[in-house]
């Protein structure tokens, strides 16, 4: 028969699987014990707070948060998704990600059920039913939920959820080798929305654990770099200059941008000669002084090594965490334009 394991779900099968019996739930009751079961004895659930447009509601039981497999993102990948931070109760660019997560959507085709303040309002308060100063709110618009079939005319109302995680991250400050990804990257029209379809990225991630290295970078078909397996990457050239690859072909990353636009304070200090977007070729950039991923929990972390190749001197560099400083400060202490305090 199929066993589970304290109530854990673990598969333990016998060795005659004619023997197999497969339990049938024989009511809600039933299957919500079940569901709690998974989250006995959990101390502090790293969910604590879950929105569904199709419960309508904002969801606190961890054993609730799922959602209908008749999804047209879940068996067809029609979703589109974002991210903002939440540090030391507040929502840092959440607008900004909100406009990227909207444009995301109208790419894939994908009407809200409803308008952009609503949907702001609702994770505005997301953040605050979760009682959580420090971790992630993650939002997906999706085609909804309606039938199994490849077009979403049968998902009659598309859906819009959200989770708080729980999580806890610092400014990064070692840094970490990276490779080459052989994974293919996507074209631009998919590289450029923030959609749920992240197989190539994972697969990029995993070989890159794979080989001992943290992750991996893609470069484009006219071997220009292009970006990380979920963050953008940044160079420091041995002129000083601050360079980021053109967003034509990537995701336009929220925290490069902001970056972007907090690097000039360098340049005005003398520490660093210009701040732009260029194309480089590998070769150029394995050359460069200095090198970093840039992302929203990061927000920047530094690169000593590149496919065994030592990154200037191979250790943390220096600007690279003068511009880390710059955006962390924004984090802690930016204008009312980037940190939005949470209503607990």
């Amino acid at each position: 028969m199929l066993l589970f394991r304290e109530g854990r779900g673990v598969m333990v099968q016998p060795a005659d699987h004619s023997d197999v019996k497969v339990h049938v739930f024989a009511s809600a009751s039933e299957l919500l014990e079940k569901l709690h079961d998974k989250w006995n004895g959990v101390e502090k659930p790293p969910y604590p707070a879950m929105y569904s447009s199709v419960y309508g509601g904002i969801i606190l039981d961890p054993a609730l948060m799922v959602i209908p497999i008749d999804d047209h993102m879940v068996h067809r990948g029609h979703g589109v998704f974002d991210t903002a931070i939440i540090f030391n109760g507040h929502l840092y660019e959440l607008d900004a990600h909100l406009d990227r997560f909207l444009g995301s959507a109208a790419k894939a085709r994908i009407s809200s059920p409803f308008p952009k303040p609503i949907l702001r309002t609702i994770l505005i308060q997301l953040a605050a039913a979760s009682k959580v100063s420090q971790g992630t709110l993650r939002y997906w618009l999706t085609a909804g939920p309606g039938d199994f079939l490849l077009s979403p005319a049968g998902c009659p109302i598309p859906a819009f959820y959200g989770v708080v995680i729980d999580e806890n991250f610092d400014q990064c400050k070692e840094g970490v080798k990276v490779i080459t990804s052989s994974i293919p990257m996507k074209c631009p029209l998919f590289a450029t929305m923030k959609n749920v379809n992240y197989l190539p990225n994972v697969l990029s991630k995993m070989e890159a654990e794979d080989a001992g290295a943290f992750a991996s970078i893609w470069v484009d078909e006219e071997g220009y770099v292009a970006e990380g397996p979920n963050v953008n990457v940044g160079f420091i050239t041995n002129d000083k200059e601050l360079i980021l690859p053109y967003f034509d072909k990537i995701l336009r990353g929220c925290t490069a941008k902001r970056l972007l636009e907090l690097a000039p304070k360098l340049v005005e200090q003398g520490r660093l000669k210009s701040v732009k977007l260029a194309n480089l070729t590998v070769e150029e950039a394995k050359a460069a002084s200095e090198m970093f991923y840039v992302g929203s929990t990061l927000p920047l972390l530094p690169i000593i090594e590149w496919d065994g190749q030592a990154i200037g001197d191979g250790k943390v560099g220096e600007l690279t965490m003068a511009l880390s400083d710059l955006v962390w400060e924004d984090m802690v202490a930016g204008p009312d334009t980037q940190r939005l305090p949470v209503p607990y």
